[in-house]
């Protein structure tokens, strides 16, 4: 028996790219998409959030120079590439999926709209929510918070390389201890490098709870959904 209704799970971009570390590998989508839709078939609604690093990494020392607001809308842009590469990769899996885009692009997605998001939920249907908030100096996890205020999703989920949040960089310190529950004033007491600050202000206000857990362990996604601990959770 599934805990949560309904979900909001934010993935980076790199988690698409695989060993390659750039653009879109056929194997890593094929597995991610196998268990997302392993979820929704439990009855869980499931809405995405999808970075840009995958595209966006490989051109961010030619970005350096550029303007902020042009350089996050190419960001936007790239998320909108992910979206629709996922789209593909869960109906090949027989789960019905809508790409709903915050910036207008009519040939190629949906424009977000809340209540129509949410009519796709009670159907069943994945909803990918794709180019951020439209605004520019905004993250992908803001973005992903507010998707998760706005469609009344029960917790974000979000999905990283590491196990949970730690008190320093696991990847760099061997010595790194992972927290199995934290608040969101530690979190950005201690800049705890796990979403933005704007984000998880913004969940504390809110009193959304984040899961943060790793994405490389399969059946992670099952196990928060069930409500097993799995990672951190922020509260």
């Amino acid at each position: 028996m599934a805990k949560y209704e309904r979900i909001l799970l934010k993935l980076s971009g790199e988690v698409m790219a695989g060993p390659n570390g750039f653009g879109i590998d056929a194997a890593r989508m094929e597995a991610l998409s196998k268990e997302v839709a392993e979820v929704a078939r439990t009855g869980v609604q499931i809405g995405l959030v999808v970075g840009g690093g995958n595209f966006f990494r490989g051109v961010a020392a030619a970005a350096r120079d550029m303007d902020r607001v042009a350089a996050d809308h190419m960001g936007m842009l790239a998320t909108v590439i992910n979206a629709i590469a996922l789209q593909d990769a869960l109906e090949k899996q027989g789960v019905p999926t809508r790409v709903m885009t915050a910036i207008q692009i009519h040939q190629v997605a949906e424009p977000y709209i809340r209540r129509r998001a949410i009519r796709h939920l009670e159907k069943g249907r994945i909803v990918i929510f794709a180019a951020g908030t439209s605004n520019p100096y905004f993250s992908t996890d803001t973005a992903a918070t507010l998707r998760a205020l706005e469609i009344k999703a029960q917790v974000v989920a979000k999905a990283t390389r590491v196990d949970g949040v730690y008190d320093k960089d696991p990847l760099k310190h061997s010595d790194a201890v992972m927290y199995q529950e934290v608040s969101y004033l530690e979190v950005l007491s201690k800049s705890l490098a796990v979403m933005d600050s704007s984000a998880i202000a913004m969940c504390r206000d809110n009193q959304m709870p984040i899961q943060v857990f790793n994405l490389n362990t399969h059946g992670n996604i099952m196990r928060m959904a069930m409500g097993e601990k799995v990672g951190t959770r922020i509260q």
